[in-house]
């Protein structure tokens, strides 16, 4: 049985789509069969992974609106065993469309419950909002993965995150638990960056990932090559970060 992770934050410029591309490729690495499911508009987490949008005929807004097949939508990357359910501008559109559907916040969990089956992980990626699409793939999920900048106003907009969580696991999904909160942007020679890790860590205590993703240069031009850091650079600091970041949650799961 696959496991369904969302990665959301209603703020933008966390990390989440850096995040759910690369956790993803470092997966396949150790030996996981992995979906990603890119649930936000603008379609970063399938351009990152080199699917080009503009000629794709399927995308998760047919598979949401249309009810088309989502195997016939799913397509394959250069990478073996990662997979994509890409997106599309459409998909503004959907949050709309939705509305008049039946069990309108379950859309996606029906869609992505038969995959289960195969694949070890299923990650989507949610747009910076909070809207019907992001309480979808809430809904659709096991876990949440958090991504938090080690920026000021990091912690803010949290709150209001984990309390729609909160309403999610008591309405739609009894079942949804945070992964974990992962500290993103790290730059330890900034005092800031130093303070908000520990503000975050204390907070939360155990639910903080102890993988840091460090501010990192090749990390960044990754996705305009339509790469992983993994295959753009082993290497760099990036990839050691989300190769940590895979072993631990796989530990972590197992551990569970």
């Amino acid at each position: 049985m696959g496991k369904i992770i969302c990665l959301a934050n209603q703020k933008g410029g966390v990390g989440k789509t850096t995040t759910a591309i690369n956790l993803a490729a470092s997966l396949t690495t150790l030996g996981k069969k992995v979906l990603v499911v890119d649930a936000d508009p603008q379609a970063n987490a399938s351009s990152g992974l080199g699917i080009d949008i503009k000629n794709l005929t399927l995308t998760i807004y047919e598979c949401l609106i249309d009810n088309a097949p989502v195997e016939r939508a799913i397509v394959s990357t250069e990478i073996e065993n990662l997979f994509v359910l890409p997106s599309h501008i459409d998909l503004v559109g959907a949050e709309i469309e939705i509305l008049n559907k039946d069990d309108r916040e379950k859309v996606l969990q029906k869609i992505l419950a038969p995959l289960r089956e195969s694949y070890d992980f299923i990650l989507i990626d949610c747009s910076p909002s909070l809207g019907l699409i992001t309480v979808n793939a809430l809904t659709a999920s096991d876990t949440v993965i958090i991504p938090v900048q080690c920026e000021y106003f990091a912690l803010e907009g949290i709150s209001k995150l984990l309390n729609t969580i909160k309403i999610i696991k008591s309405k739609l999904n009894p079942s949804l638990e945070i992964e974990g909160f992962l500290l993103t942007m790290y730059d330890n020679r900034l005092r800031l960056a130093n303070q908000v890790y520990d503000e975050v860590k204390n907070h939360f205590g155990d639910m903080v990932f102890n993988t840091v993703i460090y501010r990192n240069v090749r990390l960044s031009e990754a996705p305009s090559y339509g790469k992983p850091v993994l295959t753009y650079d082993g290497d760099s600091k990036g990839s050691q970060n989300y190769m940590d970041l895979a072993k631990e949650l796989i530990a972590r799961i197992e551990k569970r």
